[in-house]
């Protein structure tokens, strides 16, 4: 193989195979489960990137279910996001930073870290029901790192609160190393879903617990408070990103 093939073919690793093909990847029948919770301000500061600022002490835990997405099969995945805002040019702009995932498929854990720079690790999430409960859980080998539930479709939602929450852009802290061990990129990347089409979406009483764990520590942000749940099921396309700011520059 010459230099003008590695160019040619190289799109990610191995250059023979690729653990996952190019995107953009669309996801059917993607179901979330979604805990809303308070808390403490001090915690979220500490893990959130400048130039994001943290306007409230809040946190998104998420339970997802892909059954049907291109080229990353059947899996679920479960973690933390993070409510924020950017100041730009054009004003502020409210989003949203994935502070954490947990996957148990490794085609998009390579392809989430190896792209846009998705936190991700390997672990044992699932969501599923028991008779009119919705659970949420996250194991990590054989420890219980979180647990949710949620009543079964209690009250159906507005559609668009949540259509236009999936509409805010993302944003992800990449980091991949030099051959030497430093930080030969270091930027953060922001990400859109698009194309989504909306099957329903409800809320019911919901709780949550998080469990502390050394290599899992969601519970580094605290539960103080359940403010809301939400339930939907909806397609969408997870678009390629584009660099907000490199901090290597």
């Amino acid at each position: 193989m010459n230099i003008e093939d590695v160019r040619r073919q190289a799109f990610a690793m191995p250059l023979t195979s690729p653990a996952f093909p190019p995107g953009p990847y669309r996801f059917m029948r993607r179901e979330f489960l979604i805990v809303t919770y308070r808390t403490d301000m001090d915690a979220l500061r500490a893990v959130v990137p400048e130039p994001l600022e943290v306007v409230e002490p809040l946190v998104k835990y998420e339970f997802i279910r892909m059954p049907d997405s291109t080229g990353f099969g059947d899996y679920t995945e479960s973690g933390q996001v993070i409510p924020v805002q950017l100041r730009t040019a054009k004003g502020v702009e409210k989003g949203a930073y994935v502070h954490a995932m947990y996957l148990n498929d490794h085609p998009p854990i390579a392809g989430g870290r190896e792209l846009w720079g998705f936190p991700k690790k390997l672990a044992s999430p699932a969501l599923d029901y028991e008779t009119d409960v919705i659970v949420g859980t996250l194991d990590y080998g054989k420890v219980r790192v979180a647990k949710a539930t949620m009543g079964f479709k209690h009250r159906a939602l507005d559609p668009a609160p949540i259509l236009a929450g999936i509409a805010q852009p993302n944003f992800l802290l990449k980091i991949i190393p030099h051959v030497d061990g430093t930080a030969r990129i270091c930027e953060l990347v922001r990400y859109h879903m698009v194309e989504v089409t909306l099957h329903g979406a409800w809320t019911a009483p919901a709780s949550l617990e998080l469990h502390p764990h050394a290599l899992a520590p969601v519970a580094d942000l605290p539960v103080l408070k359940v403010e809301s749940a939400v339930h939907y099921i909806a397609d969408m396309t997870l678009a390629l990103g584009t660099v907000e700011h490199d901090y290597l520059a």
